[in-house]
């Protein structure tokens, strides 16, 4: 029983993320946990979370990135990126993501994860081409444009969480691979890799299902709004919809 404590970390990390507390004290407090329960000294658990964190140079990536994506901005790249796809009649949010979420996938199997993400992809391009495609399916309010954009991040966080383990040389799959040895259980990295492919399949059949949902959400706020001009207002399933009658807000 002594063997699956360690796997209570999973559960810090579910627990925080599900009450939305900040994600960089949620997987420090995992990670301890995870440390703790596995028999090491709190001061060993702190050195490797701080050499991990060290080697993967999070701490410079953003003084590199930002500026440059900022000076893009500056100069419209969100813009041009809303323009090329209101050339495609048939683009929709769902199938923009859908097809984003498929590259996140490939590229973070082959090991190319830093090649996109939220600063860097997300933000200047496809959150804008994304609101751009659903604004050509129905007329978005300020909360459905929010909406839109957090598919967009949550796209990339799918793609990028479960494509990097089929990448057998992670810092993910070591750990595994160590945590299970530990136990005596022994599995190569690349046996590691391979069962990690049927469940990134299933995220991506999961996920993609939600997004076919989010089109289906956008057809049916043009039917609703068309139907309220005819008749009494009536919520529209992306945000609020005002009564004119009493200027109150409801679902």
């Amino acid at each position: 029983m002594n063997q699956y404590l360690p796997l209570l970390g999973i559960l810090v990390v579910i627990i925080g993320f599900a009450l939305r507390f900040n994600p960089m004290l949620v997987v420090p407090a995992a990670a301890l946990t995870t440390g703790l329960l596995a028999g090491f000294d709190v001061f060993e658990v702190i050195g490797k979370l701080g050499k991990a964190f060290n080697d993967a140079r999070i701490i410079i990536v953003p003084w590199i990135v930002l500026p440059v994506i900022g000076l893009l901005e500056r100069y419209g790249l969100q813009q041009r990126s809303r323009a090329v796809i209101g050339r495609f009649r048939a683009a929709t949010a769902g199938r923009l993501l859908i097809l984003y979420l498929l590259y996140r996938q490939i590229i973070s199997a082959i090991g190319l994860h830093s090649t996109a993400g939220h600063p860097q992809t997300v933000r200047p391009l496809l959150a804008p081409m994304a609101v751009a495609a659903a604004e050509r399916q129905t007329e978005l309010d300020e909360e459905g444009s929010e909406r839109v954009k957090a598919y967009a991040a949550a796209t990339d966080n799918v793609g990028l969480f479960f494509g990097e383990d089929i990448f057998f040389a992670i810092g993910s799959i070591v750990l595994i691979q160590q945590t299970l040895e530990a136990y005596d259980i022994m599995l190569s990295p690349l046996e590691l890799a391979v069962w990690a492919i049927p469940t990134a399949i299933a995220a991506f059949i999961i996920h993609g299902s939600r997004l076919l949902m989010l089109d289906k959400k956008l057809s049916q706020a043009t039917l609703v709004r068309a139907e309220r001009s005819r008749g009494a207002p009536a919520p529209t399933p992306l945000g609020y919809a005002r009564d004119e009658r009493d200027g109150e807000e409801r679902r």
